[in-house]
């Protein structure tokens, strides 16, 4: 395997001071978030779906461990892989699958499709497939909240590939100079596309260094270890409330499938990556880690995580075929919403 591909080495990792309920809670939503991608990933081969999907699989634990540190009133801006945050913030599965499917209850309507989903009920202002736009998005509305002088924190997720565009030390910087409450989320899963991180950025090339230089506190997490994303988030915001501005957290972790479709690389014998690399961070799966420090500390047994699993299936079912009767949009709103 490539040095890049070596696995986290975390800054501070998870101290295993979880409350219990918040463990289970981490838990059993990655375990949602997982199922609700799988499944979605197996139906879009039917091609029933007509939008590029980017799936995030293997990617669930900073999702749910950032969105599980959150409050209700705080917003979530992200990319073009954008499912597990959505899930994570409280979106609605309903209106994700059926926005999949093109329909009238999707959350944009049927409008936007895998990579524009928002539900801004519950803080999921949107998301775009345009590098860096969602990191300025999110210190827009940082400035807003702290011009109303609100305790409300903004948080933006973005890939490591989105630390080659120009918008985002710009949006860095003007988020430093104004100490505004935001927290800027990098999943660093180490390709941008088919590329590398290691061809993209200078040797030793530290993406939490590029934060500090604009005087920005900054914190590697295994973004595989939900428990360690989840406290980091909340030292993270901690400051953020406190006044000490933008927190950056550089969380490393994987995707399993193609950057656009629901197979596997070696399925279509790809060679920007190994198979032999991917299955070995499928080994670190987040899901399955968590699972069994739940076991290990005695707050569930097999056949509890069992029972979880049929509840996120039967519910996956249920919304799946509700979607899928769901009506498609009148023809006669195809301009509404537009400008």
């Amino acid at each position: 395997m490539r040095a890049i591909s070596s696995f986290p080495d975390p800054e501070q990792p998870a101290t295993g001071r979880i409350p219990p309920e918040v463990e289970v809670g981490l838990y059993r939503n990655m375990l949602r978030v997982r199922n609700a991608e799988e499944t979605l990933a197996a139906l879009y081969r039917e091609k029933e779906m007509r939008t590029p999907t980017h799936f995030g699989v293997g990617q669930e634990g900073v999702a749910v461990g950032v969105c599980e540190a959150l409050l209700p009133g705080d917003v979530v801006y992200t990319h073009h892989r954008c499912h597990t945050h959505y899930l994570a913030k409280g979106g609605s599965l309903l209106g994700l699958v059926a926005e999949l499917y093109g329909r009238e209850d999707g959350c944009s309507r049927g409008r936007g499709g895998s990579v524009h989903l928002t539900d801004r009920s519950v803080g999921l202002m949107g998301s775009s497939p345009i590098l860096g736009q969602g990191v300025a998005l999110a210190v827009g509305s940082a400035l807003a909240f702290k011009m109303d002088g609100a305790s409300t924190v903004a948080v933006s997720f973005f890939g490591e590939g989105t630390c080659d565009e120009g918008v985002v030390y710009e949006s860095f910087n003007y988020a430093s100079v104004n100490k505004l409450p935001v927290l800027l989320v990098c999943e660093n899963n180490f390709y941008a596309t088919e590329s590398p991180l290691e061809t993209r950025q200078p040797s030793g090339t530290r993406l939490c260094d590029r934060a500090r230089a604009f005087q920005i506190s900054a914190e590697k997490v295994d973004g595989n270890d939900v428990a360690a994303v989840y406290e980091a988030a909340q030292r993270a915001l901690a400051r953020i409330r406190a006044g000490e501005g933008p927190q950056f957290l550089e969380c490393e972790t994987y995707r399993w499938l193609e950057h656009v479709g629901p197979m596997f690389d070696h399925e279509l014998a790809r060679t920007y990556r190994t198979r032999e690399e991917v299955e070995a961070w499928m080994q670190r799966c987040p899901v399955k880690r968590a699972g069994h420090r739940l076991l290990a500390r005695g707050l569930a047994t097999q056949a509890g995580l069992d029972e979880w699993r049929r509840e996120v299936v039967d519910e996956m079912t249920a919304v799946v075929a509700q979607a899928k009767a769901s009506p498609w949009p009148d023809p006669s709103t195809l301009f509404e919403n537009v400008y």
